[in-house]
């Protein structure tokens, strides 16, 4: 889930035709912006949506980042515009963060905390950086 996105909105996206979404016309070429960080904090569809959960990903049904069953976040786009290296980035990211979590030892300096609170600058960053101690593994 992408509670931190670097961007809340991905490019604006401009209709087609007149259509009808939710009640409201969307007249023939009128621009549409979607909130990604909004999806991921849905509370209708994310069961505490703020919480740090990992384990919500290790059901098959729940992980779609493709927008083939329904669009519940979009950390590469979605549909015709997904981006073309997603299997390729999960590929790399997989293995780096697994052996991050496999070599190594990873804590909270003594009296220190995990604030997840966010500010813009060029892209959305942590308002104040992590901070841990890294060990390795032996």
């Amino acid at each position: 889930m992408c509670v931190h996105p670097p961007g809340h909105f991905v490019l604006p996206h401009r209709v087609t035709e007149d259509v009808v979404l939710n009640g409201y016309l969307v007249p023939k070429t009128g621009v549409v912006n979607f909130l990604v960080a909004e999806m991921g904090w849905d509370s209708r569809v994310w069961e505490d949506p703020m919480e740090f959960k990992p384990e919500r990903f290790l059901k098959d049904e729940t992980f779609d980042i493709t927008g083939k069953k329904e669009i519940k976040m979009m950390p590469f786009g979605a549909g015709r515009r997904i981006c073309p290296g997603y299997t390729l980035a999960l590929l790399h990211l997989e293995y780096f963060v697994a052996n991050l979590v496999w070599n190594f030892d990873w804590k909270v300096p003594e009296g220190g905390d995990v604030d997840l609170s966010e500010t813009s600058e060029f892209t959305v960053v942590m308002t104040n950086p992590l901070k841990v101690h890294i060990s390795l593994r032996m």
